[in-house]
């Protein structure tokens, strides 16, 4: 064996950056009226609690897999390059209609990736922002020069009508974002953990193992509300101030808001933590397509940028947070 043998080591760009987005929505969109009763509630409590006035969910033939191929086609076309640059997929959902293979082999195929590195995360709604870590990563070490993030979830799967904890906030839809190499940062170094102590304030409410032994109905999510909501507010603010001081700039220097759309109270009071100015734009598509998980922030993404153009070019400080109880949070500038 040689002792001056020296390995190579891939090497890629110093700096990423967010070229585009795509978006996939369920295609129907489902009122408060529709889900009030189950659950002996009514249109103005839900709305009350949550801001939620529809929420959008897939046809019954819709999978993850259909919508994340859609979004990855649509970000893949607004990033201005070809499917084959793409160098990895990265996929983030819970709903996968498998367990094995993962979702982002056969989005991969989908989009015409060709034959590259796919594979799933499994982090709830932080999924999204720990793929963009993972990104930002593969690119920096020469991995891949073009990678595509998807955040996929048919949530309608795995809801119990009559679930008063959760079973009116979630809707069905894919967000992507292409991530590629850029001349100056594009991408902070990110703030990402979890704290398992907490798993079961947001998970299914039975394994797998039960429900093949027959001994229970097929597991659904539910939540703690009040636990998720103090731990949503209070210690994801700190993460979002400690991931604005890592990427040195202040509240004041951001053009947008992106949190993970999980209830509009958690939304408004995330603001008034952060001491967000009137001129940064909050992202609030869960008004109109309800809580999509690791979708969440692509989609929120992809409509302000339809609506808000002039954000283009501007820093959006992202975050998502939810079940493990996991949490990832970066800025970005915007494409």
């Amino acid at each position: 064996m040689s002792e001056t043998a020296v390995l190579r080591q891939a090497e890629g760009t110093k700096f990423t950056r967010i070229y585009g987005y795509g978006a996939f929505r369920g295609q129907n969109l489902v009122t408060n009226d529709e889900l009030a009763g189950p659950i002996d509630s009514s249109d103005e409590w839900i709305r009350q609690r949550t801001g939620i006035i529809t929420r959008a969910r897939a046809d019954q033939d819709t999978n993850v897999i259909d919508m994340g191929i859609a979004a990855g086609k649509e970000a893949i076309e607004a990033s201005g390059i070809e499917p084959s640059q793409i160098g990895a997929v990265l996929v983030a959902t819970i709903t996968n209609v498998v367990q094995t293979p993962a979702a982002a082999t056969r989005i991969s195929d989908g989009i015409g990736a060709g034959h590259v590195p796919a594979y799933d995360l499994s982090a709830g709604c932080a999924g999204y922002c720990y793929a963009i870590t993972q990104a930002d990563a593969l690119i920096r070490a020469g991995v891949a020069e073009y990678v595509l993030v998807i955040g996929t979830e048919k949530l309608s799967d795995v809801v119990d009508p009559t679930d008063r904890s959760i079973s009116f906030l979630l809707g069905d839809g894919a967000g992507a974002a292409v991530v590629g190499p850029a001349d100056e940062p594009g991408i902070s170094e990110s703030v990402i953990g979890s704290d398992g102590s907490k798993w079961d304030a947001v998970a299914m409410n039975h394994e797998l193992q039960e429900f093949r032994r027959g001994e229970v109905e097929w597991p659904t999510l539910r939540q703690d509300g009040r636990a998720v909501f103090r731990w949503a507010v209070w210690e994801m603010a700190k993460a979002a101030r400690e991931v604005l001081d890592k990427a040195g700039i202040k509240a004041s220097d951001l053009a947008a808001f992106i949190p993970h759309q999980a209830n509009m109270r958690i939304i408004d009071e995330f603001a008034n933590q952060l001491e967000l100015p009137e001129s940064v734009v909050i992202a609030r598509d869960i008004a109109d397509t309800g809580n999509t998980s690791s979708a969440s922030i692509p989609l929120a993404t992809h409509r302000l940028l339809k609506e808000h153009p002039e954000l283009s070019g501007g820093l959006a400080l992202q975050i998502g947070f939810g079940a493990g109880l996991a949490y990832a949070a970066q800025v970005v500038r915007l494409p």
